[in-house]
């Protein structure tokens, strides 16, 4: 009676067996996949994390230019750049002392004015005299370029146009050392009816800003003509007198470029922190007769201020055309 039912206990105990294997092995499966699936989770995260890291350690679009600002933020009035005593030396006979102001939109980004004199001599002749001065101020842009840069290709352009004068005679050019950060005298004859104009163009750059200051003279009605040597040396003057002009208007700026100057402020940044820590330094040792009144007057401060802080919960004659100016600004 046992034995039959101890043969089934042992026959249902084996079929038993397979099923709990099968069983162990479906579960086991499914970890597997489970721990396959999580690996490939984490594999992906730290895939993404590392991307990510070396996205956010990347430097900025490179074709992105860095807006720096301008040294010149604006211009003086160009009938007002000269001073009057040089006026008097070039155009001792102008009608007009204070000039004749070309028209502009923005006199802070380009600004024009001229000068005529006819010094008559009688029956010896007339002393013929012609200045001009042109002034253009470039700001910076993200892109065209930095203020420099900007006055630095127009400056060129303008050299070439003027080498480029239809008629000149005995046409010489030059480079100019003292006149703002760089300059170029261009020098020839122009003749005409009344007779031979002897012609002197500086063209001057000083920082974001460029001069050109025209100069001529010459002898009319049998007069001797002017040296052209020393017309070269007034227009230097004049043009000494704008660029010291443009750099007063702006707070009588030196005439340096505009990275020296933003060089010389960074270095004289850390000169005020250091006089400033000194006072700090000198304010936090006081005497030892005032430590008592200082700690008291200090702790009175803490208070104020806590209190505080509970209370409390802003073209011209010389030919050349000006009509690239629209650059500027």
């Amino acid at each position: 009676m046992h034995r039959p039912v101890q043969r089934l206990s042992r026959i249902l105990a084996c079929a038993a067996v397979p099923v709990i294997l099968v069983a162990a092995g479906c579960s086991s499966g499914s970890d597997d996949d489970g721990a396959a699936k999580d690996d490939a989770k984490q594999s992906a995260a730290a895939g993404s994390g590392k991307s990510a890291g070396t996205s956010g350690s990347a430097s900025p679009d490179s074709t992105a230019t860095a807006t720096v600002r301008a040294k010149y933020a604006k211009l003086p009035e160009p009938c007002a750049a000269l001073d009057a005593k040089t006026l008097k030396a070039l155009v001792p006979a102008a009608k007009d002392k204070k000039g004749s102001q070309g028209s502009s939109d923005d006199l802070n980004a380009r600004g024009t004015c001229s000068w005529n004199s006819l010094d008559s001599n009688g029956v010896h002749g007339s002393q013929y005299r012609w200045l001009s001065l042109a002034l253009v101020r470039f700001d910076s842009d993200a892109t065209l370029g930095t203020g420099d840069e900007r006055a630095t290709s127009y400056l060129a352009k303008q050299v070439t146009a003027t080498r480029a004068t239809a008629d000149a005679k005995g046409l010489k050019s030059e480079k100019v050392t003292g006149l703002g950060d760089e300059a170029t005298a261009v020098t020839y004859e122009l003749k005409k009816k009344e007779g031979d104009f002897k012609q002197q163009t500086l063209l001057v750059r000083t920082a974001n800003a460029v001069l050109t200051l025209d100069y001529n003279g010459a002898g009319l009605a049998g007069e001797k003509d002017p040296d052209p040597a020393k017309l070269l040396k007034d227009a230097e003057r004049a043009a000494g007198d704008a660029v010291a002009a443009i750099a007063t208007a702006n707070g009588g700026a030196t005439t340096g470029s505009g990275s020296d100057d933003a060089s010389k402020g960074a270095s004289d940044a850390p000169k005020k922190g250091d006089d400033d820590k000194k006072k700090d330094k000198s304010s936090a040792s006081p005497s030892p007769s005032g430590s008592a009144s200082a700690s008291k007057s200090s702790e009175k401060d803490t208070s104020d201020k806590d209190g505080a802080d509970k209370d409390s919960s802003g073209k011209d004659s010389s030919g050349k055309d000006t009509s690239s100016e629209q650059t500027a600004g």
